[in-house]
């Protein structure tokens, strides 16, 4: 066979093509094997190549009601679930403002000063046990960014309206949505320009939302609430939202979201269903472990019934109820020894259930689970027998990434657009202030509401090692303590430095506070020596 001047690969001939490939595999059908219709273990697997919508909303409502289901009645589902809203949201989710006051053509001195006043009215705000920033005045901020998230994996979108109180102290208040209530009016058929209940424009881009005034299926009668919808625009005339809609988009074209529990909802049903069946056989193991056997064979019962219509037989048995009933049995040491009727014998059922490899087969279960839910299996199943500080670090590091992630993604899809219309309100109605010849508000919004959203704090696996790296990063200008402190505990570094200044200041004369110990020994001063990483 002739072989190519340029590399070393054997010139096919026509011969060979033609006839002598199919046996080596080259059946010549398609140049993947991926593709190929002939393979055996991929016979009868023809998924479709549909539009985005056209795969997401005819099966949209029959996964969120698995969904729902799930995390209702099972407890992994419901655990993985509740850990991630407590470890991404939290109690308290809140902006840590930094206006860019570059853009601005401010000071720093500035934006610390406006960091500081905003973030104060946010907190009276927010965090208002009168619950004013609730249009339905049932929850605070933080409850309602953690219940929208929780919508968010369940159900695959968090839906708001901005609403406008006039009777309230602060008149921007936040509605949360059911997604079912999101549909097309009149229930009906997608359009090019009207899918799932959402208004498309020329530009792909979402123009109005279309609701249902009341739910399809309800316990009391509402039917001219279901049969009803409104149409609200994505944004007032000013650019002020009114709809806040976030979702995972995953392709171009999609308009709605999608359960993120999906991918799992098949394995976690099976899950459930196997635990259920092994309980049910320990349970009936447990119930029937002992019983007494009676020597009668099949042949004797019959003769007993035919002879005089079976008396014989209901004689014995009389007997042997008599006997048992009589509480038959002799005393060894204060405990009771029961006596057998002559011939009967004592049995036990087998308890080979639950299966040996039950807890096994859970744990690789668990662990798709886990990975679909996109936390670990250790978190899902409270399982930490089989973990190291090295395991658990580089788990919770990966893990952290993900959530890090999502963090972001929804604070600045879901919270940061009602922060900015908020903070809309107090700069109009003058309860915060700009400077004198500050920049336009609406022209320069996202520089005036730029900020980072926290929650916890990652939490500690070997605390005096991580704060050792904390302060080794900032002293190297790889971090700072702002970031160090919102990312480990979850606080707000400024207002931790205001509390431990009060700390000092209350602090008897000559005191040595443990923080002034701390920084002497990182900054090297009054004769301290300076940190290295043996410290």
């Amino acid at each position: 066979m002739a072989r190519s001047q340029w590399t070393d690969v054997p010139i096919i001939s026509r011969r060979a093509r033609a006839g002598g490939l199919r046996d080596a595999g080259f059946n010549g059908s398609t140049p993947y094997a991926a593709a190929d219709p002939g393979i055996d273990t991929l016979a009868g697997y023809l998924p479709q190549n549909r539009a985005a919508d056209a795969e997401v909303l005819p099966g949209r409502d029959r996964v969120t009601a698995r969904a729902r289901d799930l995390v209702r009645n099972n407890g992994w589902a419901a655990g993985g679930v509740s850990k991630e809203v407590d470890s991404v949201i939290g109690s308290n989710f809140r902006p840590l403002l930094k206006p860019d006051w570059r853009a601005l053509g401010l000071t720093a001195g500035w934006a610390r000063e406006f960091k500081e006043v905003v973030e104060a009215r946010w907190r009276l705000y927010a965090d208002d046990p009168r619950r004013f920033g609730d249009t339905t005045r049932s929850q605070t901020l933080p409850q309602m960014f953690g219940l929208a998230y929780r919508t968010y994996i369940i159900e695959g979108e968090a839906l708001g309206l901005v609403n406008w109180r006039p009777h309230r102290p602060t008149r921007t208040t936040l509605r949360l949505v059911d997604p079912d209530l999101l549909s097309n009016p009149d229930d009906g058929a997608d359009e090019a320009r009207l899918r799932g209940g959402i208004e498309i424009s020329r530009d792909g881009a979402s123009r109005a939302f279309h609701f249902r005034q009341g739910h399809r299926d309800t316990s009391w009668p509402d039917i001219t609430a279901s049969f009803t919808w409104k149409r609200i625009a994505r944004e007032g005339r000013n650019g002020r939202p009114q709809v806040i809609h976030f979702f995972d988009k995953v392709r171009d074209g999609q308009t709605r979201g999608i359960s993120r529990m999906a991918p799992i909802v098949e394995k976690l049903k099976m899950e459930d269903h196997y635990s259920k069946v092994e309980l049910q056989a320990a349970v009936i193991n447990a119930v029937l472990a002992a019983f007494i056997k009676s020597p009668m064979g099949p042949d004797v019962i019959d003769d007993l019934f035919a002879d005089n219509g079976g008396e014989g037989f209901l004689k014995y048995q009389g007997a042997r109820s008599a006997f048992y009933g009589d509480g038959n049995g002799i005393r060894v040491g204060g405990a009771r020894v029961q006596t057998l009727y002559p011939n009967d014998e004592i049995g036990m059922v087998s308890t080979a259930r639950p299966a040996a490899q039950f807890a096994d087969f859970e744990s690789a279960v668990l662990r798709q689970i886990a990975s679909g839910m996109g936390i670990s299996y250790e978190q899902l199943a409270s399982d930490w027998s089989k973990t190291n500080y090295s395991s658990a670090r580089a788990a919770m590091i990966e893990i952290w990434r993900g959530w890090t992630a999502r963090r972001t993604a929804f604070a600045q899809g879901f919270c940061q657009p009602f922060f900015m219309a908020w903070l809309e309100e107090m700069v109009m109605d003058g309860h915060i202030a700009l400077p004198s010849g500050a920049p336009d508000f609406y022209t320069f919004l996202p520089a005036y509401s730029r900020a980072k959203w926290i929650g916890p704090g990652k939490g500690f696996v070997d605390p005096v090692k991580e704060a050792q790296a904390a302060a080794m990063r900032v002293a190297l200008g790889l971090s700072t303590l702002e970031e160090e402190a919102a990312e480990l505990t979850g606080t707000d570094y400024a207002d931790n430095m205001e509390q431990i200044k009060s700390e000092i200041d209350a602090m008897p004369e000559g005191t040595l506070h443990p923080m002034q110990e701390s920084f002497a020994k990182l900054l090297g001063h009054n004769g301290g020596p300076q940190m290295t990483p043996e410290d």
